[in-house]
């Protein structure tokens, strides 16, 4: 059947060929329509629209008048106490006996039940009324959840997202959890790109962070104690939406933000080793994003933000500490437990209490004012990481412990025990017995306090090619690689000289090379002389 469209092409097709000297009937054989059709083209009429049938019959028809009765009582019975399409069509089936089914009554509904709220003057149930925002003057905070492969490993971060409503410039940061420490964490970054804070409402939902609880059906609420004072340090002012699903809407700006943000760079899934290394990219996504139009503004995000930049108010001179200070106390496995997780400090502090300051994405463990030990924060609940480092102290007196050590394995799994320190173990152990060549290792392992990882494998690699197995030829093997790249690195011409075999330079040998000259000249005996010619005087006076 022609469509409309369709049959204004024809009379216009009718028209060209009469134009073009076609007479009636030639038209007729040449489009292959009715002489009708051809006389209502020339006459300058154009197509009337088909008339519309009229609806056909159902078996719902007899019911429709009870079932806006239904409709029409809803409008002032309770919320959760209206008719649903299951109860109107259980209705009709006990009180009207009526044949019908249910996808009748549902579709019905779908149609009529805002057609009943407009007659009853109640409007459409749900509108949106478009808003205009000032410049420096709005803002949208919230967090959204991604998916990372992380290490190899594939793991759920948050995202979080603050976008300002006049330019739609928008920060973005993603943390292990979403936590209090990264709400703050995510605050103080986006406010040090933007250059300044809103001098009006930010907006967010009720997120435990920042909300104790929720107070009624008002907008109060009550404010954890911290969101409070890093809000009055930063000057802000929290407009908090309505719970649930009911005020997504009114923060639609930023919570259509994290899902433009997440499938535009977030897909496919990045694959980074660290978050520090995924958040380097975000901030260079986020710069980019500024010669972006959103809709159909006709000028970018970052031409709005160059006239909203200057609005905002300046940044406070002293920065907020976004990290939550604890006071655990170490475990005899020298552990500490902070947030059901469990990290490793130097063992020398077994029974102590340590501060430790918790961030998004990173703890530091203090001992005093001293840092003693970080960490990046795990991901998972009840997990454990360990520094091999900081129970050498321990193993050195029970070496036999170190093989099947959880901190080993996770040393190894993060690449900081190579194939290089197992080799080498393996050879200490078979030439020196395991018990003593463990504690070869050890020593060897205690050198990267004081030497580079890389400088310690190299000295082990030149060691065990030279068949040297103790501490001391490793720790100068490590000393001449470090001077190796010193050198280098101060005369980039001088290039390291390279040997066919291996050689190792032992520990007295180099103290020896090493010693300044001995200038003194030699000693002299000759003093001595006198003594062998008083000598047989003596003999004969005693005679």
């Amino acid at each position: 059947m022609a469509s409309q469209a369709d049959k204004v092409a024809l009379y216009a097709a009718i028209r060209r060929e009469s134009r073009a000297g076609l007479s009636g009937r030639a038209i007729e054989r040449k489009l292959q329509v009715s002489r009708r059709t051809v006389a209502k083209a020339l006459a300058g009429d154009w197509p009337a629209p088909r008339k519309e049938l009229p609806p056909r019959s159902t078996r719902l028809d007899p019911y429709k008048s009870a079932i806006d009765e239904m409709l029409r009582a809803d409008l002032d019975a309770p919320k959760k106490q209206r008719h649903t399409a299951k109860r109107i069509f259980d209705r009709l089936v006990d009180e009207h006996a009526a044949e019908v089914s249910y996808q009748m009554v549902r579709a019905y509904l779908t149609r009529r039940r805002p057609e009943i709220r407009m007659e009853a003057g109640r409007g459409p149930q749900h509108a949106f009324v478009p808003q205009s925002h000032r410049p420096g003057a709005e803002a949208e905070a919230d967090f959204g959840e991604v998916t990372i492969r992380l290490a190899g490993e594939l793991v759920k971060c948050v995202l979080f997202s603050l976008r300002l409503s006049y330019s739609g410039k928008a920060v973005h940061r993603v943390f292990a959890s979403g936590g209090q420490e990264a709400f703050f964490e995510g605050h103080v970054h986006a406010f040090r790109v933007l250059g300044g804070v809103p001098f009006g409402k930010i907006r967010y939902d009720n997120l435990k962070a920042a909300v104790a609880q929720v107070l009624g059906f008002s907008r109060a609420r009550v404010e954890t104690p911290r969101w409070t004072a890093f809000r009055e340090h930063y000057g802000i002012e929290p407009f908090y939406c309505q719970p649930g699903k009911q005020g997504a809407h009114e923060k639609g700006g930023v919570e259509g933000d994290i899902g433009w943000f997440r499938r535009n760079h977030l897909v496919p899934v990045p694959q980074v080793a660290m978050l520090a290394e995924l958040n380097a990219l975000i901030d260079a996504w986020d710069a980019a994003d500024d010669a972006r139009r959103i809709g159909s503004r006709p000028r970018t995000i970052g031409d709005y933000f160059a006239i909203e930049q200057p609005l905002l108010k300046p940044l406070p001179d002293e920065a907020f500490e976004t990290g939550l200070l604890l006071s655990p106390r170490v475990d005899r496995y020298s552990q500490i437990n902070v947030r059901t997780n469990r990290y490793s400090v130097p063992a020398h502090l077994i029974g102590r209490q340590v501060r430790v300051m918790l961030h998004a994405s990173e703890l530091v463990v203090y001992d005093g004012r001293e840092e003693v030990a970080r960490h990046e924060r795990l991901l998972a609940k009840a997990g454990m990481r360990l520094e091999l480092d900081h129970y050498l102290e321990v193993l050195i007196r029970k070496p036999g412990a170190l093989p099947g050590a959880t901190a080993l394995e996770q040393a190894r799994a993060a690449g900081k025990f190579t194939p290089v320190h197992d080799r080498w173990w393996a050879a200490a152990c078979k030439a020196h017995g395991d018990r003593d060549g463990t504690r070869a290792l050890i020593e060897v392992l205690l050198l990267s306090r004081h030497l580079a990882q890389e400088h310690v494998v190299a000295g082990l690699a030149s060691a065990l090619a030279a068949g040297a197995l103790t501490a001391d030829a490793v720790a100068l093997e490590a000393r001449k690689a470090a001077e190796a790249d010193t050198t280098t690195e101060s005369n980039p011409a001088a290039q390291p000289e390279h040997h066919d075999r291996a050689s190792v330079t032992f520990l007295t040998e180099r103290r020896l090379a090493q010693l300044p000259p001995d200038t003194r000249p030699l000693p002299s005996v000759a003093i001595y002389d006198q003594l062998l010619r008083r000598r047989p005087h003596a003999q004969g006076d005693q005679q």
